[in-house]
């Protein structure tokens, strides 16, 4: 278990250090949307380009903590290219995995571990939950998504 907390460990502080997807896009015809984190002064600013049914194009600035910013990165890397329905189902899997409950438990009581394996490079983060002041900074890049998903216009 070590080494994959190693490794995960890596995924995470390559993801801040070479961050994917940095920069602007031009809007329009992106939306950009802001998110900020009050408790930890964590800032992303997203510009989404949808284009036939798809998020063409992902681009991002902001500052933060390496939970933050690694998270932006990998979401970055994640969801550029695909379907809208295949982002949004994207942003579900990784709210479920940042869920902490005690009341999610599998048929023999014991608590239920989400299927990572379906996040990629994203299961890196799945070790935020064990600090929970830290999930706000893992969902933040997401969250923005979300609103930015709500809010851009129909392509």
């Amino acid at each position: 278990m070590a080494n994959l907390d190693d490794l995960y460990r890596e995924i995470i502080l390559d993801h801040y250090r070479t961050p994917r997807n940095r920069g602007e896009l031009p809007t329009p015809p992106a939306t950009r949307v802001e998110g900020f984190n009050p408790l930890c002064g964590d800032e992303i600013t997203l510009y989404l380009e949808l284009a036939d049914g798809r998020l063409a194009d992902i681009k991002m600035t902001g500052r933060g903590c390496s939970i933050s910013q690694a998270s932006a990165s990998l979401m970055g890397a994640a969801v550029k290219g695909k379907a809208l329905a295949e982002v949004r189902a994207a942003l579900e899997r990784f709210r479920q995995l940042m869920t902490v409950t005690e009341t999610r438990l599998d048929e023999g009581g014991e608590p239920e571990t989400p299927d990572v394996r379906s996040l990629g490079e994203l299961a890196a983060l799945a070790g935020v939950v064990k600090f929970p002041v830290r999930i706000k900074c893992a969902m933040l890049a997401w969250t923005t998504l979300a609103q930015g998903l709500d809010e851009a216009p129909a392509d």
